[in-house]
């Protein structure tokens, strides 16, 4: 009997994972009518799509050539955009983009930032100490992420409010393949928002150079070539966007997870060093990315199935995440899984620029929640999840906290 996915279904988005262990099973290269597309669900199928030449990342192509004229120039400069997001493009342009992103996210630059990250990590927890009710995501899962790599480009922290209501309508559209036009008329009109706002402050940085990203955006040159202003402004957009909802959501669905699973919540607690590994679990388990999307530039088999030229494939990351094949007993959180080999923050050329900063700040984040806040709990065990194919993560955490007994001795 055919498996139906229907990753609409409000069951679905709270809870994909058993569909995925059936399609796994018995129709891992599935084909699915609602998305119109394949549904690749076995982590080898997904992790060499993900590697695979045969295989374009560009969705804003095919996206926009099968729009009416109309409606194509009512989202003209949302898709003139992120055309030009180096996570939507191929080689050679990618390439490109890439070698003028990279010197901003060496290892060695992300860890500079560990002392700041810390400071910020304890000015938020300061104000929730003594409160018995938080809102995690609210609270701490996005303003840590948002305001460290606001700080890196050079976006003043007085504009976060106005970047989040931009990125919420933003990964309304990227997020969704099923994306409403209202979607997609709140995505346009904080495309045209950001855009100016990115060229307003692009000129500032030329006039008067700052120590940020921006300016080293303006400044770098690969092969003596350097970043066109359209190209600059969607280089901002992109590390602004992807540079908080991948750790806000893992934050996030981590703590979700670790309260669900008061073992390993007191595991942790017990043995800190085991942040690391933490960590790389909250990626698998529940990781922040439910899929990434490829089209195919000829035909190509996956399974026993021939994938034809222009159709779409839904490679999705966190069913190949719990893949028995790779991971024994995938459907247990394990703090101290060993050989991890998540495949989260994707896998090849498009592996994710900004992963070392998500691992530093979910480290010093989850470590520093645990240690100061040991009396955390869930105040509803069904949050409610945001409705994205692609980001997977809750709209909000609500928890308790109740002060540890040496605190209420004192």
């Amino acid at each position: 009997m055919p498996v139906a996915y229907d990753p609409r279904l409000p069951a679905e988005i709270a809870d994909p994972f058993p569909s995925f262990a059936r399609l796994r099973l018995t129709d891992p290269v599935h084909r699915s009518d609602v998305l119109g597309g394949w549904v690749l669900t076995r982590y080898a199928d997904c992790r060499a799509a993900l590697n695979d030449k045969r295989l374009s990342a560009d969705r804003i192509t095919p996206f926009r050539d099968h729009l009416q004229p109309s409606a194509r120039e009512r989202v003209a400069d949302l898709l003139r955009l992120l055309g030009q997001w180096a996570a939507f493009t191929d080689p050679p342009v990618h390439s490109r983009l890439r070698g003028l992103m990279n010197k901003a996210f060496t290892p060695r630059a992300i860890e500079r930032l560990r002392p700041g990250i810390q400071a910020l990590v304890d000015r938020l927890i300061d104000p929730i100490l003594g409160t018995s009710e938080i809102e995690l995501i609210r609270d701490f899962a996005y303003p840590l992420p948002a305001t460290v790599i606001a700080a890196m480009i050079g976006v003043p922290r007085a504009d976060l409010d106005t970047f989040k209501r931009w990125s919420d309508d933003l990964a309304a559209f990227v997020g969704n393949s099923l994306a409403t036009p209202d979607k997609r008329d709140r995505a346009q009109a904080g495309a045209v928002e950001m855009t100016a706002y990115f060229r307003a402050l692009a000129g500032e940085h030329r006039r008067q150079p700052q120590d940020d990203i921006l300016s080293g955006l303006i400044a770098a040159t690969e092969d003596g070539d350097r970043l066109s202003e359209d190209e600059l402004v969607a280089t901002c957009v992109l590390l602004l966007f992807a540079g908080h909802e991948t750790t806000t959501n893992l934050i996030g669905n981590g703590m979700l997870a670790l309260l669900r699973h008061p073992d390993q919540w007191t595991r942790l607690a017990a043995d800190p060093s085991l942040i690391e590994s933490a960590v790389e679990e909250m990626l698998r388990y529940d990781g922040p990315t439910m899929a990434m999307t490829r089209i195919a530039l000829e035909d190509v088999c996956y399974g026993e199935h021939i994938i034809e030229r222009g159709d779409r494939l839904y490679l999705m990351l966190n069913a190949a995440n719990r893949d028995p094949e790779i991971f024994p007993a995938p459907d247990r959180f394990d703090v101290g899984r060993v050989d991890n080999r998540h495949i989260s923050f994707g896998y090849g050329i498009h592996y994710c620029l900004g992963a070392p900063l998500a691992r530093l700040e979910a480290t010093i984040g989850m470590s520093s929640l645990l240690a100061r806040l040991p009396g955390l709990s869930l105040a509803t065990d069904r949050p409610e999840w945001s409705d994205s194919l692609v980001l997977r993560g809750v709209k909000a955490l609500p928890l308790r906290s109740t002060p540890a007994p040496a605190m209420v001795a004192q």
